[in-house]
């Protein structure tokens, strides 16, 4: 009897001592390096949110969504095509930097982001780019940098930041050689989209007409209403014959015109759809909307957000990812992902949903690799569970 009472009070100290030690990993910096204002909140669970580097061949695409190291909504996605890096947005906050550095150091092996793409300005899709020492164009080289310009957005002290830390690397050309460019979204004309290829021609990045964005900064039909979502630089990259789209935060209005004023997101130009899909505003009821739904119908999407999140409302109809997104999205594809869950917005406490999403194409296929586990939307414990009301959080659509 003493023993087991001996042994049971090792395993207790253990535990505590256990205990005390995952407390300050938890909380511990991601770095001593990069200071920041701000508190830095990581996973509750043992699941980490920076998953080991993913082995590609030279002929395979990668395209990364990437969870942002804190409870906030933002996005960031990374592309990678043999030496060619892409980068688009980097949000949420000033401290996701550490996180994304410690995620694209796996990849980047010559510090050159060769293209970096800022949808709009809003600051959880650039706030990583405006640390005055410490920000993206600070660790990397970035010499495409193509953005929403400077016409129509409302000054604010963060936006002057991005776009004195964007001047900033533009001022660098010559550093090791290379030539630093930058293109102003906005200024593109209809029917002269800028497009960018792989030196093997097999990647094809088209930046597409945004005739909101263009007619605002044109002094056209200038707003002082519209959201600067509607602004938001849109992508598409071809590989092969498989398309992948990304539209920012772009609503209802702004998606209409893009299938109008685009044919290569038109359907007659996608006889097998969109491989994969970003979704819009994080997955809002004011994007992902019919029209350019029916065009793209994408086989898979990825949501950039932090799901049940209450940091834009207490509603939790309207709360990442909406109950009205998914009645659209659910008409084309069940593959629905998304990278972060909130747990408790108070306590800070948030985890993985999937993770890190890591879509993987090659000539023949796309696989999808994930963090944290591959459970789609629909069949996650957080879709399933109950609203405070005591209705379901979200009903998959059965027609």
């Amino acid at each position: 009897m003493g023993k087991k009472i001996l042994y049971g009070l090792l395993a207790l100290i253990v535990g505590i001592v256990g205990g005390v030690i995952g407390i300050v990993y938890i909380n511990l910096p991601l770095t001593d390096v990069l200071v920041v204002g701000s508190t830095l909140y990581y996973s509750n669970t043992d699941t980490s949110i920076s998953s080991d580097p993913i082995l590609l061949e030279e002929d395979e695409l990668s395209i990364h969504f990437l969870e942002l190291g804190n409870k906030y909504t933002g996005d960031c996605t990374y592309v990678k095509y043999g030496d060619l890096d892409i980068l688009i947005d980097c949000g949420s906050k000033t401290n996701s930097v550490s996180t994304i550095q410690s995620y694209l150091d796996q990849y980047v092996t010559d510090n050159t982001l060769e293209y970096v793409i800022v949808t709009h300005a809003h600051t959880d899709h650039y706030a990583g780019f405006t640390l005055t020492n410490g920000s993206i164009f600070d660790l990397y080289n970035c010499t495409t940098i193509i953005d929403f310009g400077d016409a129509y957005a409302k000054e604010t002290s963060t936006l002057n930041k991005y776009i004195s830390e964007r001047d900033a690397e533009l001022t660098l050309n010559g550093k090791d050689g290379l030539e630093y460019i930058y293109y102003d979204a906005s200024s593109f004309e209809k029917g002269n989209n800028l497009k960018f290829y792989s030196d093997d021609n097999e990647l094809e990045i088209e930046i597409l007409f945004n005739e909101l964005a263009y007619n605002q900064a044109n002094g056209i039909d200038k707003s002082s209403t519209r959201s600067n979502n509607e602004y938001s630089v849109c992508t598409l990259l071809t590989y092969n014959d498989k398309h992948f789209l990304f539209t920012g935060d772009l609503e209802e209005e702004g998606e209409d015109l893009l299938v109008d004023n685009n044919p290569s997101i038109q359907k007659e130009n996608l006889p097998n759809g969109v491989d994969i899909y970003k979704a819009g505003h994080h997955g809002s009821k004011t994007s992902s909307n019919e029209k350019l739904l029916e065009n793209i119908q994408p086989k898979r999407v990825c949501v950039c957000c932090c799901a049940g999140s209450p940091e834009y409302t207490d509603n939790q109809d309207n709360q990442f990812p909406t109950q009205e997104f998914i009645n659209r999205i659910a008409q084309y594809t069940e593959e629905v992902y998304v990278t972060t869950l909130c747990l408790d917005w108070e306590n800070d406490l948030f985890t993985s949903m999937n993770g890190n999403i890591v879509a993987i194409i090659s000539t023949d296929d796309t696989r999808m690799v994930f963090s944290n586990n591959d459970i789609k939307l629909k069949d996650s414990e957080w879709f399933n569970s109950l609203k405070t009301n005591g209705e379901k959080m979200r009903v998959w659509p059965t027609t």
